[in-house]
């Protein structure tokens, strides 16, 4: 018995168990052609998020219809350790505990990682399941995996070979809270209302004073200079000057350099060259001191004299009331300004500078750009972000890959020495000491004269090698998996990561392999709320993903999911999308139902049934092609909505009512065999979008063997078709729907039969006149020449369609109700008329306005037309 109901949850876990358990989902290398996608791995701490459900879904959606099409499809999953998430996770947790990281050994937190880890890793994986995500488990993969490990290291090793990693005094980005620098790309700039204050400078050896303007009060421990615009006629008289910085009292020189804005502020600038880039650009220049005045954690450190210890914002509110109260404040202003903040912890970043680990871009870089921007070797879809692909590649900086971490991949460098450049790169101690011996000439060095660097490595010097790693490509490039399922196909992520993974992994793949990582690239939306803000928990708008599976099905939440999810616009995401969804798989049911429920019997196929078929196989060709389209062009909420139409209003709305059988009458067997052809069509279509119902009606359909499973059929092959077909039942629907309306209006009911005459001036097709006899229940259908009186008649183009009353109606009451209704348009016409009449309306409007307004009219004048000849029929037959 088929269930009365779709029931998801016990459908979802069933099916799931059986692809898992007849391995499905396994790739190996073998004849056909691979199709490969890698997963962007979320962090393993992660738990699934709406922006995970959409992402996944669309891969799912790639992956299943490769399967389908023949394909030997791979879908790589895995997670990212990511560094700085998770150490701060791990952290925190020692610290409920009353224990602090700098108590223990490296050693000993790692332990303390690889249990957390070990506890909470791998949760959003098994998350994915639930929604339906057919990946390759057992090629599941951790960034921090041996083999994975290996490669990221035999990497930097390579590289510095290369020449292209190198170590250096720069200004980095800090984030104080995980304290740990960060890349370029890691800082978020936020517009912050904040404050300028305008500090007075006693002019050395003089009452006079400089007023500097600075949004950072608290820095004045780490200045080492006041800065003029050589330019600046009001300052001229100070060269060769110092000044004294207030309350530290220190003595600083005043220095000229163009740098200087003579707009901003008092034109007069404090340079601290130890805590911005530019003033270290200055310091450099003009042989300035440099003073650190922060601790890792942000925290002043003794330059700060008495505020030691004290928070970097702490002490900004407290100087303020120091410099007040000793004269140094000349007024406060507020300030709006760009504030970097860290894109993991949120912290404001604080320019730093440090001894740390670079990777220089210029030259790694070139074959990207051309790659995406000139051979379109590699598509990013929507094409619109090659712009802001080519911006940031153009403009790139050295990428600081170090990290002041525990938890990642250890730099591979070996100290011997206590010279910043006594040290040697290796993938392991032991080679790191033969090399030691060789550059210092001492066979007597052993490994406990060697230290390892503590810094770990960016999380995404990790992630790029990603589609390489996954298949030992670094380790082992000649292995079969690698030469087989590399380059891979599509990679789906949001263009939010377009810098620091999409185009890194691209670098890497002509790096090393020569070629390009993936062919395409689709950038998907953010996932929002109806009012357009992104999804956070703080907020309380954002869903938990897996109630909405409960609630609404894995199908229905795909299906919702994906109808607005246009490539690379933002999704303004309403459970109402998920509710559609889970209508359209009760829709797709009952219509499963609706057909196993007819008696089936060998009589012969009636020729409107005939019919229906004919013109149903041309259709769901059409859509194939429409589907193929748009696939092609990543447009996969086109594709779905494609789908979509055809299931609802063809096959369910059309179709269905075309073959079906009168009441209590079995169907013919041909009309029936062909039925569930269709029906099984549209589920090999539907598949990729709603997996566990189609599978589910697929099962139900006749007994199969595991080989002959949904998941696993033949996708339906492109054929010609006959075009004419469609246009022509497209003309028929019209006069369908034109008879529906007159029964409708007129309260004739459909178990009435009608006659229907025609004109036939657009010299239409009578191949569909049996379809329309049948839904419109007409027992003669009859082409002339004249008009014919005391009949009801609507149009369609230029036809013109006559439903003789007889006995069926009112004909007076009619007429009258027929004038009343011309009256009416007759006046809504006539204000139509006049606001388009009116020169001051037509000058001003937006052109789309008065497009819509002479619509108006043009539908008012085919309405009163219509009117007018029903109204003559129906006169006449009085006659």
């Amino acid at each position: 018995m088929i269930p009365t109901q779709f029931n998801a949850a016990e459908v979802e876990k069933k099916w799931y168990d059986y692809w898992m358990k007849n391995k499905y989902f396994y790739s190996k290398p073998d004849h056909r052609t691979p199709y490969t996608i890698t997963i962007p791995p979320p962090n393993v701490t992660g738990v699934l998020h709406m922006g995970h459900m959409l992402n996944n879904t669309i891969q799912d959606v790639l992956i299943r219809r490769a399967r389908l099409k023949g394909f030997n499809a791979c879908w790589v999953p895995g997670t990212d350790h990511a560094s700085i998430a998770t150490e701060a996770k791990v952290v925190a947790k020692l610290k409920s505990e009353g224990i602090n990281k700098n108590d223990l050994t490296r050693e000993e937190f790692l332990k303390h990682a690889w249990d957390w880890t070990n506890k909470y890793g791998g949760t959003i994986l098994e998350q994915l399941k639930q929604l339906g995500c057919s990946c390759d488990w057992d090629r599941t993969k951790f960034t921090m995996d041996p083999d994975m490990s290996a490669s990221v290291i035999r990497s930097f090793v390579d590289l510095y070979n290369k020449g292209y990693i190198y170590r250096g005094f720069r200004m980095v980005n800090w984030d104080p809270e995980a304290k740990t620098t960060l890349s370029d790309e890691e800082v978020i700039f936020e517009e912050r209302q904040g404050k300028l204050y305008f500090l007075k400078y006693q002019i050395e050896g003089s009452s006079d004073f400089l007023t500097v303007a600075t949004t950072r009060p608290e820095t004045i421990f780490g200045d080492t200079a006041i800065c003029i615009n050589p330019n600046d006629e009001r300052f001229k008289h100070l060269k060769g000057k110092k000044a004294i910085v207030p309350i530290c009292n220190r003595v600083v020189p005043i220095i000229f350099d163009d740098y200087v804005d003579m707009e901003f502020g008092t034109g007069c600038l404090k340079v601290t060259p130890a805590h911005d880039v530019n003033d270290k650009a200055l310091g450099e220049k003009n042989n300035l001191e440099i003073i650190d005045i922060f601790n890792e954690d942000a925290t002043l450190n003794s330059y700060g004299l008495h505020y030691q210890g004290k928070d970097r914002f702490v002490v900004r509110e407290e100087i303020i009331i120091e410099l007040e109260n000793n004269g140094s404040l000349v007024k406060v202003e507020n300030h709006l300004n760009k504030v970097g903040t860290s894109e993991r912890t949120k912290a404001v970043i604080e320019p730093r500078l440090s001894d740390q680990w670079f990777l220089s871009m210029e030259e790694l870089v070139k074959p990207a750009i051309k790659a995406v921007l000139e051979t379109k070797e590699i598509k990013l879809y929507p094409s619109r972000f090659d712009n802001t692909y080519r911006h940031w590649l153009e403009n790139i900086r050295d990428w600081n890959i170090s990290r002041q971490l525990w938890w990642g991949q250890q730099i591979p460098a070996f100290y011997y020495g206590d010279g910043k450049e006594d040290f040697v790169v290796a993938e392991t101690i032991g080679q790191a000491l033969e090399l030691a011996k060789k550059k210092t000439a001492n066979s007597n060095l052993t490994t406990d004269h060697l230290r390892q660097d503590s810094d770990a490595l960016d999380t995404w010097f990790s992630s790029w090698l990603w589609p390489m790693a996954v298949f030992g490509g670094i380790m082992e490039p000649e292995n079969e998996d690698f030469k087989y399922y590399y380059p891979t196909n599509d990679l789906v992520t949001g263009p939010d990561i377009l810098f620091f993974w999409v185009a890194r992994m691209i670098i890497a793949g002509y790096e090393y392999m020569g070629q390009k990582p993936f062919t395409n690239v689709y950038l998907t939306g953010l996932v929002r709320d109806k009012q357009r803000r992104k999804m956070s928990k703080s907020l309380g708008n954002s869903p938990e993903p897996l109630e909405l599976i409960k609630k609404f099905g894995a199908d229905g939440v795909r299906v919702g999911l994906l109808l607005s999810a246009s490539a690379g616009n933002d999704i303004m995401f309403d459970e109402e999308l998920c509710n559609n969804g889970k209508a359209f798989g009760n829709k797709i049911w009952n219509a499963f139902r609706l057909i196993k429920g007819w008696e089936v019997a060998d009589i012969p196929q009636p020729e409107s049934a005939k019919v229906a078929v004919e013109w149903y196989q041309a259709k769901l060709q059409q859509t194939l092609v429409e589907i193929e389209d748009h696939f092609d062009k990543y447009r996969l909420s086109d594709a779905l909505m494609s789908i979509y139409k055809l299931v609802w209003d063809d096959f369910c709305s059309w179709f269905l009512e075309m073959i079906k059988p009168a009441y209590q009458q079995p169907i013919d067997r041909t009309t029936f065999d062909k039925a569930i052809e269709m029906l099984e069509a549209n589920l090999k279509l539907l598949h990729p979008f709603m997996p566990f119902l189609t599978e589910e009606i697929w099962q139900y359909i006749a007994d199969r063997t595991s080989e002959q499973a949904l998941i696993i059929a033949e996708y339906p092959k492109l054929t010609s078709f006959d075009a004419k077909l469609i246009v022509d039942f497209d003309f028929a629907m019209e006069v369908i729907a034109g008879v529906r309306t007159v029964r409708k209006e007129k309260n004739i009911a459909i178990k009435d039969a009608i006659d229907l005459k025609v004109i036939n001036n657009e010299k239409v097709s009578f191949y569909f006149d049996c379809v329309i006899m049948k839904l419109g229940n007409i027992t003669s259908l009859e082409y002339i020449s004249d008009k014919i009186d005391g009949a009801l008649t609507y149009r369609v183009k230029s036809n013109e369609y006559f439903i003789p009353v007889s006995g069926n109606i009112d004909i007076v009451a009619e007429i009258a109700k027929l004038t009343e209704e011309l009256k009416y348009t007759q006046g809504f016409l006539r204000s139509v008329q006049e606001k388009l009449a009116n020169e001051k309306f037509v000058a001003g409007a937006p052109p789309q306005v008065i497009d819509n307004e002479r619509k108006k009219e043009a539908d008012a004048l085919a309405k009163m037309a219509t009117i007018e000849q029903s109204l003559a029929s129906l006169t006449n037959g009085l006659k």
